[in-house]
């Protein structure tokens, strides 16, 4: 390998078709995160990718019935010290069958498909530029670790423990998380918690003796409309993932929800966890109990570590003509984990597009060789 100037990396090739041709498999190969065997063969391609660039794989095994992740580490004689870890996920939001009805394909300088801006899209433009760097046989200052998982968009509630062990190691965390609408990055994020809510209350026959029950769905309804109408700037509350009975003869005793709650400042969503169980308790005689699921801890803004980051991000954007605005967003991500332990991360370095979570998700084709030239200048000059 030979070292090469901090500008050379602007010469790297990239090409638009390529990489959305190579990133086409991918997308076809739906991913959501509760299916265990999906994500392990998207997995399976990651580790193809992976190994076709000369890493080291390690696959794995999945745990709480989620699916495997998939470890590369890239040929470096600095391996042995503190690098850059890249960290991303491969699991969806989007059930098996989204791609009837939002097809890959390109169609008005967009390129659609499920979980290709979240975050496919990032991960595959990452791998890409390393592929860059390897095939012009530049050796990076650092050496380069990617950590891909399937469980970031339930909370990581399986890989957290991996990724900070990982992040430990590491100088540096990159995080292809989609860009922002104005090609920013995140230099901070929420704080996150997620709460599972069940009510119980008393079965009966819906049709001879609809009186004698006391419907848990109905009070669960309730709940949840008040649960919802505590969102306010500080602290916001969602609920989701409602389940009852299958049978619509009875009078439902048993009915269960989720809830995702973020604010911008940990006390603040301290504050929201204290409303939220306060609600435990009977009433119209339900029993309504409210349990803490994961949480995602407070990338505080303005950290120096990720500040210098950032500013090292911004200047190789703007030397391609972009610019890289910053911010603390909501939404949640790996980086979470890792801005909130004090090792320098930058979220949102991934592919600009939108739509993330519907079924219009797509990406920007024009700006898909800029974000790659732009982790590729990354991972050429950090040191």
């Amino acid at each position: 390998m030979k070292d090469m100037t901090a500008t050379n990396w602007q010469e790297l090739a990239f090409d638009t078709d390529d990489i959305i041709t190579g990133l086409k498999p991918w997308i076809e190969c739906e991913s959501p995160t509760y299916d265990a065997q999906a994500v392990g063969k998207m997995m399976d391609l990651v580790a193809v990718k992976c190994a076709e660039l000369g890493a080291t794989i390690e696959v794995i095994p999945g745990s709480q019935g989620l699916g495997p992740s998939v470890r590369a580490r890239f040929a470096h004689p600095k391996m042995d010290q503190p690098g850059i870890l890249i960290s991303g996920h491969f699991d969806t939001v989007h059930p098996i069958g989204t791609l009837t009805k939002n097809p890959f394909r390109r169609e008005g300088g967009k390129v659609y498909g499920p979980g290709i801006q979240d975050m496919k899209g990032g991960n595959y433009i990452t791998l890409e530029a390393i592929r860059a760097i390897i095939s012009a046989g530049i050796e990076t200052p650092l050496p380069i670790v990617a950590l891909f998982t399937p469980d970031e968009e339930i909370g990581t509630p399986a890989t957290r423990t991996m990724i900070e062990a990982e992040a430990k190691r590491a100088k540096y965390v990159l995080c292809p998380e989609p860009a922002h609408a104005d090609l920013g990055v995140c230099t901070g994020r929420y704080a996150i918690a997620r709460f599972n809510l069940t009510a119980t209350g008393k079965p009966s026959h819906a049709g001879a003796n609809v009186k004698g029950g006391i419907s848990a769905v109905r009070e669960l309804a309730r709940r949840i409309i008040e649960i919802e109408e505590m969102t306010s700037e500080e602290c916001t509350f969602s609920c989701n993932a409602i389940a009852s009975g299958q049978w619509v003869n009875c009078v439902p005793s048993f009915a269960s929800a989720q809830c995702l709650s973020m604010a911008m400042k940990q006390e603040d969503l301290d504050a929201g966890v204290e409303k939220m169980l306060a609600l435990n308790g009977t009433r119209n005689g339900v029993t309504f109990t409210v349990t803490r699921g994961v949480t995602r801890p407070v990338w505080e803004p303005g950290q120096p570590g990720t500040m210098a980051l950032y500013e090292k991000a911004r200047a190789i954007s703007q030397s391609i003509g972009l610019d890289m605005p910053h911010a603390s967003a909501g939404g949640g991500s790996d980086a979470n984990f890792t801005g909130a332990m004090g090792i320098p991360s930058l979220c949102s370095l991934g592919v600009l597009g939108d739509g993330l979570h519907t079924l219009d998700e797509h990406i920007i084709e024009d700006m898909i060789v800029p974000r790659t030239r732009i982790i590729a200048g990354l991972l050429c000059t950090l040191e």
